[in-house]
């Protein structure tokens, strides 16, 4: 009776696990990237020197910084905890349009407008071309941060 050869029986090798430093990476590439499309949008819409005013100032350059600074940790915000799950483009891109529609409701209805003192959950058309910038974020930094953490060194 002869015993099969135990090295045959599977011919798949496991995934190499996401560090944190390829979390950190992704999360920060992806954030610049799409940072830096919806920046334009805002750019386009004139909103820069609103954001500016976060920190003080009416400078759309400042606002371009602040804005990227948050796209930053965003992005991190999605890579660290999730970016285990971003095994696919598919799913890369799925994660983050809903990524970014949370943002949306949690950062230009909510957080934003209780800073400036205005109304909370206001829907009007600045805020629904401000979805469409943040969708466009979260896609942008589903797909990066998809191609960012499948780059192996």
């Amino acid at each position: 009776m002869s015993v099969p050869n135990a090295t045959h029986a599977t011919s798949r090798t496991a995934a190499p696990a996401t560090t944190m430093g390829q979390k950190i990476s992704a999360g920060a590439i992806g954030g610049v990237a799409g940072g830096v499309v919806f920046g334009i949008l805002m750019a386009m819409m004139g909103m820069l020197p609103m954001i500016a005013s976060m920190v003080g100032s009416t400078s759309a350059g400042v606002g371009f910084g602040v804005h990227l600074a948050i796209s930053v940790l965003l992005g991190l915000g999605l890579t660290i905890p999730l970016g285990g799950t971003l095994s696919s483009y598919g799913r890369g891109a799925i994660v983050g349009l809903l990524y970014g529609g949370l943002w949306w409701v949690l950062g230009a209805l909510l957080i934003m407008p209780l800073m400036m003192g205005m109304p909370a959950f206001a829907i009007n058309a600045p805020a629904l071309w401000s979805l469409m910038g943040h969708l466009a974020y979260g896609l942008v930094l589903g797909l990066i941060a998809v191609a960012a953490l499948n780059r192996r060194n």
